[in-house]
């Protein structure tokens, strides 16, 4: 067995679901320290991060992943326990198997080797791990940023190992990411008896106008390098459960995915015009998740296009897709920041697998990057 597989197994074993790391750093940092890794806890609440170093000063190239899971489901709904890792046919099966602790094992296996081979290396390697992705992501990665920029401590360049790939291993390499904007609304009414509409006031009726207008919206056309910016409502609730009440009030939630055309207070701006015009009494709480980022065209794309190309054969699509991760904290303190991993397309689902063949490459990939730009 690998070292990457045996690891990802050991990680895999264990119940992460955020905000729970379940002893996954602990494991990472006794192996970091061995291999001569300084560690620091950055813990903030319930939330465990880890700062591991080697060398000192010059770039700095941290590897970002998490160790936190999300809920597995039913055990029932999956062929195998979600926590007990079991490979069939040559895949792994097991919660977190893609997001991400087998890109987390592959950084430990890439940095030990890394610093093995070069024990003088000039410039930093660092490891930063949080098990508060997947959750609020409010005491993880975000909070350690806030404390780097508060002492000035620098990320030169950054990969993320989130699972970009989408049909192969290396086939997509995200170099940036949309904002994310939500937004809690409430409509208020007035309750009341269905056939007497005049004496209430039906906040769903009220609401309906306001809502069509913002999803029929298009945004923008996109953006150099982003796709367009969408609006999309994920919840509604509202009613009694009589089919015979106006109900008092209407909640929902919605989100932006937007491009670097917006901000989220302009956003935020424009969803109160709409909301006014349309004269809706109503409470709107909002929540800023991110604002976008891109790395342009640098030594990191460079980097990272070279080596998928001189190591699995292909040209890697480069595009800011997808959703959000840790990466929209680390990219504002000044750093280049690529996301590359596994195939995404069982993350969050029964059944979460990598193939073992694709893992135990990605060390020597990301071990590959690190050593084009801090021996350089």
């Amino acid at each position: 067995m690998s070292e990457v597989l045996a690891l990802a197994r050991e990680l895999i074993a264990r119940r992460s679901v955020t905000p729970d790391d379940a002893g996954c750093q602990d494991l990472v940092a006794q192996r970091l320290a061995r291999a001569g890794f300084t560690l620091e806890w950055l813990d903030a609440g319930d939330v465990r991060n880890l700062w591991a170093t080697h060398g000192q000063g010059g770039d700095v190239f941290c590897l970002l992943g998490h160790t936190d899971v999300v809920p597995p489901g039913p055990r029932e709904a999956w062929d195998s326990d979600p926590f007990e890792p079991t490979e069939r046919d040559g895949v792994l099966y097991g919660r977190g198997a893609a997001d991400m602790k087998g890109s987390v094992a592959a950084f430990v296996v890439a940095a030990e080797q890394f610093v093995a081979a070069h024990p003088d290396h000039p410039g930093t390697l660092a490891i930063l791990l949080t098990s508060d992705e997947e959750g609020d992501a409010i005491d993880g990665v975000r909070q350690v940023a806030r404390r780097f920029q508060q002492e000035g401590r620098p990320i030169h360049f950054c990969i993320t190992g989130e699972p970009s790939s989408k049909a192969a291993l290396g086939d997509l390499l995200r170099v940036g990411r949309r904002g994310s904007l939500s937004g809690r609304l409430r409509v208020k009414g007035i309750q009341g008896h269905v056939a007497y509409p005049e004496k209430a006031r039906n906040p769903i009726h009220q609401a309906l106008p306001a809502l069509a207008e913002l999803s029929a919206r298009a945004w923008d056309a996109g953006y150099p390098e982003f796709p367009p910016t969408s609006f999309q409502i994920s919840n509604i609730q509202s009613g009694t459960g009589a089919n015979n009440v106006i109900p008092g009030d209407c909640e929902l939630q919605f989100n932006f995915r937007f491009n670097p055309g917006w901000t989220a207070e302009r956003l935020e701006t424009e969803v109160h015009a709409v909301l006014d015009r349309h004269g809706l009494d109503y409470d709107l709480h909002w929540h800023r998740s991110g604002e976008p980022f891109l790395t342009g065209e640098g030594r990191l794309r460079a980097a990272a296009r070279a080596v998928i190309k001189d190591q699995l054969g292909r040209v890697p699509e480069e595009n800011t897709g997808g959703g959000t991760s840790d990466a929209r904290f680390i990219a504002p303190l000044g750093a280049e920041v690529v996301e590359l991993g596994p195939i995404n397309a069982s993350i969050h689902k029964v059944n979460e697998h990598v193939v073992i063949e694709e893992l135990q490459r990605l060390p020597a990939l990301y071990r590959a990057i690190v050593e084009r730009l801090l021996l350089a």
